[in-house]
């Protein structure tokens, strides 16, 4: 995608269907009139007056608890410098964006339109009874240092500016992990700290918090070393001078142990890698381009231990590892302030949290077979699950234990439990298979590329490196749409219906013949046939030509089935195919099959379709909870849609004992625990959360999840083809572009594991 490209797509992903990436949405009923007389005039008389008895509270009757305010005057945005607090309004609503999904914590926005200090420091003060905390972000130095250090004292509420802790806290984890795989001492090793903002300076306070020394520790800016005998140096700046009598980042770096980059790219050379000491840890962090080459860099140190601030390598050094977790165990405690404890408390857990068993689902998400606490991993992931249980709770615990917590916490493990179910409004889902599908693109066929949403999702799937698009359809065509969303790479173009494909469609013609010779299929109808795009692509991904393939866009789902089943078969041992929607829902993605092949299934093929879901959900690091659903709870029917369930349902425990499973059961009482805990506490299901359905027929399922797509606004990702011999995935007939986006990236993903299954062979 071509520069102007990608900047139109930027502008139009903020300013379409609704400008913004944050909103308001009610969190109480609003249908009737009672609903809106309690919720404002008359009924919200009484909370008001509660509040005015006992300012405290407000934290019961209102959001002032999960609402934090990200405060900016865009005097430092990202790597834009001062551009305005207008122009930094994007930043700060992403900044809410990654508040919610990662912590499920509310964020309003404020852009203040000054650069006095004073004036800054008294907006925030006065708008401060509206939250909980206060986020500042993108301020220049010297002037944050300030404005965080008045706010923190003035204000009773946690302040934190995350460009100078955010950093630093992640960083800090980091380091300790670091350390001691370099069996080093934190009080022994020489850092060489290259950069002197906010986060330099926050980063550096913090390692000596852990017992770094500053006579061990050498800073540099723009002009070079930070010498006491320099003039002019600011306050913070004057904190790390050093005595020696050094000027360069050549001259640091002799026996340094430890390089901390959050500067410029490509100021580390080589050469001064090769002068540091023995396992040098370093963090090159500047964004997007590191201070030295992360490759560059391994390829000179074979026991160099590296960091950097980017996705695409071990170690990433990113702050939504940090910030919305430390506000959420402060928030959870009405902390007054964020402390040091506090972000030692989270720098620890990080570090903890990296040396434990890592799950599946994070392995799956970096196409890892195990991850495990070594040289390429010192920091979790950010993707992984367990954050949300682990850093809050230390961050909390270390507000009580420091004196700042005005609602201490009794019941650790409920409060562990209530923070896993924040994560169900938060579908991260999408975010793992993208992520893993980047790690190792297979070659996928788009059948229908010559359909302009068809050829815009293979664009997509290109740029983002999820896939490596083969385009099939009238080549003119596609040429034409290719120029019209400026898709200028060069992709394989095919068109099964020119003579300029004669070689190719024989062969596969051939090969068809052969295998159905016996089935009646004649070698002219075999080369006839290879004309149909479907046909064609079937044949790519058998003989080896591509690795998946995409279809539906324009066909019904079962003429789009049919040449899919007399060339690429069922897999071994598999007796019917199924599909199964995954739907991002609140609680979480839900996987609901059978969506689109089964009309009216049998108990065996029900117990068939369950055992083929467990296996897709595993394959997606989810440990599969699953419901047999039915109109009837547990032989409450003699009729024999409900007794096939109950069938079903029998076969799976006796045959899978291990498999969590259970029913027949109504919907109502599969999604909700507590009213299945309260009637049915006998059930294999009682006190879980379940993530799988399995439908009595295919209308049932079909029309529950296009019921919930439409109504709910619930994403969905399928049909997803189970039981194939190759990764075919077949398109619901007019899919979105993001639909058809989704459906490669699980197409590439199911081919990834296919071909793990056949090297472990």
């Amino acid at each position: 995608m071509s520069k102007q490209s990608k900047r139109i797509e930027a502008l139009v992903y903020h300013a379409k269907p609704t400008p913004g990436k944050i909103k308001v949405v009610p969190s109480k009923k609003y249908a009737s009139q009672r609903d809106l007389s309690l919720a404002y005039s008359p009924g919200v008389a009484e909370p008001c007056l509660e509040i005015e008895k006992d300012v405290n509270n407000v934290y019961k009757y209102t959001a002032k608890g999960n609402l934090v305010a990200v405060i900016s005057n865009g005097t430092a945005v990202l790597g834009l410098g001062n551009i305005g607090p207008e122009a930094s309004k994007p930043v700060m609503e992403g900044k809410g964006l990654l508040f919610k999904i990662f912590a499920d914590i509310d964020v309003f926005d404020i852009e203040v339109n000054t650069e006095n200090v004073d004036e800054f420091i008294e907006t925030v003060k006065n708008i401060a009874p509206t939250f909980g905390g206060i986020n500042l972000e993108d301020i220049k130095a010297p002037e944050a240092f300030e404005i965080e250090q008045r706010l923190k004292e003035e204000l009773d509420i946690p302040v934190m500016h995350d460009d100078q802790h955010g950093t630093a806290i992640i960083s800090a984890a980091a380091l300790i992990n670091a350390l001691e795989l370099a069996d080093k001492n934190i009080e022994d090793v020489k850092i060489v700290v290259s950069g002197a903002g906010a986060a330099a300076i926050s980063c550096t306070r913090l390692y000596q918090a852990f017992g770094a020394k500053s006579e061990n520790i050498v800073m540099l800016d723009s002009k070079g070393v930070i010498r006491k005998d320099r003039g002019n140096l600011t306050s913070q700046k004057a904190e790390f001078a050093t005595d020696r009598k050094i000027d360069t980042l050549d001259e640091a770096m002799a026996n340094a142990d430890v390089f901390i980059g959050l500067s410029m790219a490509d100021i580390v050379t080589p050469e001064m890698l090769k002068l540091m000491a023995a396992n040098p840890i370093v963090f090159a962090m500047a964004n997007p381009n590191p201070e030295i080459d992360y490759k560059l860099a391994i390829d000179t140190r074979d026991d160099i231990i590296m960091a950097t601030g980017r996705s695409d390598y071990p170690n990433q050094v990113n702050n939504v590892l940090g910030f919305p977790f430390i506000f959420r165990g402060a928030l959870d405690v009405r902390a007054t302030k964020i402390n040091e404890a506090m972000k030692m408390a989270a720098v620890k857990a990080l570090s903890n949290l990296a040396k434990e068993p890592v799950p599946e689902q994070v392995n799956i998400a970096y196409s890892e077979t195990k991850l495990t606490f070594g040289r390429d991993y010192i920091i979790p992931k950010p993707f992984d699950p367990r954050l949300i249980a682990e850093v809050p709770p230390a961050v909390a615990k270390a507000a009580m234990e420091s004196g700042v917590a005005r609602e201490p916490i009794e019941d650790w493990e409920r409060y562990k439990n209530q923070l896993l179910e924040r994560l169900g409004s938060d579908n991260k889902l999408v975010r793992l298979l993208s992520n893993k599908a980047k790690i190792s693109p297979k070659r996928v066929v788009f059948a229908e590329a010559d359909q302009l949403d068809v050829l815009k999702a293979a664009q997509i799937t290109y740029d983002e490196g999820i896939a490596i698009p083969i385009l099939l359809g009238r080549k003119d065509t596609i040429e034409v749409l290719k120029k019209e969303i400026e898709f200028d790479a060069k992709v394989e173009i095919i068109d099964p219906k020119s003579d300029e494909e004669l070689e190719r469609k024989n062969k596969y013609a051939d090969a068809y013949w052969k295998s159905k010779k016996r089935k009646g299929v004649t070698q002219y109808f075999a080369r006839k046939i290879m004309r149909e795009r479907d046909y064609f692509a079937a044949m790519m991904v058998n003989e080896g030509d591509a690795d998946a393939l995409i279809s539906g866009y324009t066909t019904s789902y079962p003429k789009v089935v049919k040449p899919m089943l007399e060339l690429i078969g069922k897999a071994k041992g598999v007796t019917r195919i199924a599909t199964t929607n995954i739907m991002m829902t609140q609680r979480g993605p839900m996987f609901l099959s059978d969506t689109a092949i089964n009309i009216n299934p049998s108990a065996d093929d029900l117990a068939k379709i369950a055992y083929m879901t467990s296996k897709v959900v595993k394959m997606l690091g989810i440990q599969p909870v699953i419901a047999m659903l039915s109109y009837s709870n547990f032989g409450s029917s003699d009729n024999p849609e409900a007794k096939k369930v109950k069938e079903a349902v029998s076969y799976l425990h006796n045959t899978y004992p291990d498999m969590t499973v259970d029913g027949e059961l109504q919907i109502d009482f599969a999604l909700n625990s507590k009213m299945l805990q309260d009637i049915f506490p006998f059930s294999k299901l009682a006190g879980k959360q379940v993530n799988t359905l399995i439908f009595p027929s295919l209308g049932s399922a079909n029309i529950t999840y296009k019921l919930l797509k439409e109504l709910n606004k619930a994403e969905s990702i399928g049909p997803i083809m189970i039981g194939l011999n190759k990764p075919v995935h077949i398109l619901q007939l007019g899919a979105s572009v993001d639909e058809i986006v989704n459906m490669v990236t699980v197409a590439v993903v199911d081919a990834q594991e296919r071909k793990k299954r056949q090297q472990k062979k």
